[in-house]
């Protein structure tokens, strides 16, 4: 019987030990380890949108994606969810102007998230995470998230979107900012530090203060919106003032935003009323149309 029971035990770490080790990027697993992928992560996808455009004249092209990539890469080793592999459609208009800029046309980038989302959906996953890494796509981003009320989904889908931050960090924050803060944009100090502690063999530091970074400050308009404004302020597209940026600053950023994103992470895998009250909501729509 001791036998049995100890050989019953050794097949349970076994199973164990190949449930840690099943991979979380998408690409990765192989096509039988997917159904152990799905329950292991509650049915939970992160979806990390980056875009590819100019981060001033030393971070790659590739700076949001990269930087998503990593974020979530490092917020599953803790806290496993299937990551999807690299997604650079967003939208990004504004720098059309400068070389190596992807953009989309607007129909196509609405049209191909909605079917990924779709797609991850139908492989088995009902809550999927957008972890955006791009300052230009948050309003296309809920507004797309508004418009999935439009018809009846058998999936939830999730934008992490954090506001603000505890007082001890912000605190720490100012204290090692080097840079006005204000004006600590686009390749600025905080997203330059946050790369240099992600991918610092991408960087090209010698080159960061080659270009300016300073809103140019070419419209002069109260209360009023127009879609040439980052242009008008900052042509280089670069806003702020990356060698300024360290690596210490980088990792100070990157752990607090990797920790709050596990603790959201987290609750979203544990939810099990974000899909129950989008049903009730459809079935009133549905009755509603009878």
């Amino acid at each position: 019987m001791k036998k049995y029971l100890l050989l019953f035990a050794a097949l349970l770490l076994s199973a164990y030990s190949f449930a840690q080790q099943i991979p979380v990027r998408w690409d990765e697993l192989v096509a039988s380890d997917f159904p152990a992928a799905l329950e292991k992560s509650s049915k939970t996808c992160i979806l990390p949108i980056g875009i590819l455009e100019k981060h001033g004249p030393h971070s790659p092209l590739g700076t949001d994606l990269i930087h998503v990539r990593e974020w979530a890469a490092h917020a599953v080793k803790s806290e496993y969810a299937v990551v999807f592999p690299d997604y650079f459609y967003g939208q990004i208009n504004e720098a059309r102007h400068q070389p190596g800029t992807f953009a989309l046309p607007s129909k196509v980038i609405w049209d191909l998230l909605e079917a990924t989302c779709d797609e991850i959906a139908r492989n088995g996953f009902d809550k999927i995470v957008i972890l955006n890494g791009h300052g230009g796509n948050p309003e296309f981003i809920q507004f797309f998230m508004q418009s999935l009320l439009n018809k009846r989904h058998n999936y939830a889908v999730y934008f992490y979107n954090p506001h603000g931050a505890d007082k001890e960090y912000t605190d720490q924050y100012r204290k090692m900012h080097k840079s006005a803060i204000e004006g600590d944009q686009h390749a600025g100090e905080s997203e330059t530090a946050s790369m240099l502690y992600y991918r610092p063999d991408l960087m090209k530091m010698d080159r960061a203060a080659s270009q300016s970074g300073e809103n140019q400050h070419r419209l002069n308009l109260t209360n009023v919106y127009t879609p040439i404004w980052w242009y008008a302020a900052y042509p280089n597209h670069y806003a702020g003032e990356g060698a300024k940026a360290t690596p210490e600053f980088g990792k100070f950023i990157a752990e607090h935003e990797i920790a709050s994103f596990i603790q959201a992470l987290k609750a979203i895998k544990a939810d099990t009323s974000t899909i129950k009250l989008q049903n009730e909501f459809f079935d009133k729509v549905d009755a509603l149309n009878k």
